[in-house]
């Protein structure tokens, strides 16, 4: 396990170097943890990265892409699409790109962000899990969301007690335009790497116990048995912690993108 000292080395380069090293150091971690690197999956926070970043990455062949506002998420993904409707016009095809909300969202903003994204991985209450079962209706297939857990127990944090999450999860599998995939936590602010270990220790028993009870249910409802699979933890500055601990996606922004000189300009939108 690389230090945090270490894991500065990737903010050095250019943005293919971090990228690749980013890349091996997911993969070491899966190994460590007894898991294929392809198990894990990479989401690239795109918060501070400019829309040329985007495009190399998308060159490099990345296709997951995070981001925790509504309104960023509306410019990004229009400027991608433009993007991706050139290349299909040059080479006949183009990537499937996916977007992740890693955010917390207002319920305001649900009807924009349904439209357009994958997974929700900031689900933090019931009330926000109903508006996106209402939102999702006109949608093909169910939402994939993930329930997020304040497993640290920090006020500044979003998400439900750890207590209440097999309570929300079924109250969730009873909504048709959804389907529960599994958690989001994250680290706590204070603590270094020992708490962020620990906290993650703990979601992943929560998540492992949540899965257990589901299953014993016969399968029944979207979020039961084998489709409770994904578990999201770890950032740019403990995600390695994270998969040994047993996550399955990453949520990785500065040590990819790299320290901006300034913050893109997205107006003053608190999503």
């Amino acid at each position: 396990m690389q230090e945090a000292g270490e894991s500065a080395l990737t903010m050095e380069g250019s943005l293919r170097e971090r990228y690749e090293a980013v890349q091996k150091r997911v993969a070491d971690a899966a190994r460590r943890s007894g898991r294929r690197p392809e198990q894990i999956k990479l989401v690239v926070v795109t918060k501070a990265a400019t829309i040329e970043q985007i495009r190399e990455l998308i060159a490099l062949g990345h296709q997951d892409f995070g981001e925790n506002r509504v309104q960023q998420l509306m410019q990004r993904t229009a400027q991608i699409d433009e993007h991706c409707a050139r290349l299909r016009d040059l080479r006949g095809s183009a990537p499937d790109i996916r977007w992740h909300m890693i955010g917390s969202v207002q319920r305001n903003k649900v009807r924009k962000m349904v439209e357009l994204v994958r997974l929700v991985h900031s689900v933090d209450s019931l009330r926000l899990a109903e508006e996106i079962h209402v939102q999702s209706a006109r949608r093909p297939q169910p939402m994939d969301v993930l329930l997020e857990v304040n497993v640290s127990g920090e006020i500044s944090k979003h998400g439900i007690t750890a207590a209440a999450v097999r309570h929300v999860v079924q109250q969730m599998d009873t909504m048709v335009n959804l389907r529960t995939r599994g958690l989001m936590v994250m680290a706590p602010l204070n603590g270094g790497l020992d708490a962020a270990r620990e906290t993650f220790r703990r979601g992943a028993e929560l998540f492992q116990d949540v899965r257990g009870a589901l299953g014993s249910r016969g399968g029944a409802g979207h979020g039961s048995g084998d489709a409770f699979d994904l578990l999201s933890m770890g950032m740019s500055g403990d995600f390695e912690l994270a998969i040994e601990a047993g996550a399955n996606i990453v949520r990785v922004g500065t040590a990819v993108i790299g320290v901006p000189s300034t913050e893109p300009t997205t107006g003053a939108e608190t999503s």
